[in-house]
């Protein structure tokens, strides 16, 4: 059996800003962008540049109670972990960009990692594994 996690969806208060701020700020590529008229919303899709695995899903929140959970999707624990292949370019390259860094740069046993906000608040991992951690030696 072979199965995987394809999307997974990031409530967001507008689609064309978190399309700027993931295009723009993060340089992540837009996937898909698909109006859909019978339930009044867009399929928006984006993913990491050069990423073959899983994507986010911007979902804009329909109802009050949705909205509530915009930049808190975790409840204030780090939610979504992004791996790179050049920590120190893509840390101060999101720096430049005006990425807000809430944890400075550290290194860890499983490699180096920061945290920072996205545009609503839900905090992100930028990280990169070690060689030998068990995510890179399974992604080979």
């Amino acid at each position: 059996m072979k199965q995987s996690i394809v999307h997974i969806a990031l409530v967001v208060k507008d689609y064309d800003e978190a399309i700027s701020f993931y295009t723009e700020k993060l340089k992540f590529e837009l996937i898909e962008d698909t109006y859909q008229p019978e339930q009044d919303k867009r399929w928006v899709v984006v993913a990491p540049p050069g990423s073959t695995g899983v994507t986010l899903l911007l979902a804009r929140a329909s109802k009050p109670e949705q909205e509530l959970f915009i930049g808190n999707q975790a409840g204030g624990r780090v939610f979504l972990f992004l791996n790179t292949d050049d920590f120190w370019r893509d840390y101060n390259r999101m720096k430049s960009e005006g990425i807000k860094f809430i944890r400075a740069p550290k290194e860890q046993d499983y490699g180096t990692v920061a945290v920072f906000e996205d545009l609503y608040g839900n905090l992100w991992d930028l990280l990169q594994l070690n060689s030998d951690h068990p995510i890179s030696l399974r992604n080979g």
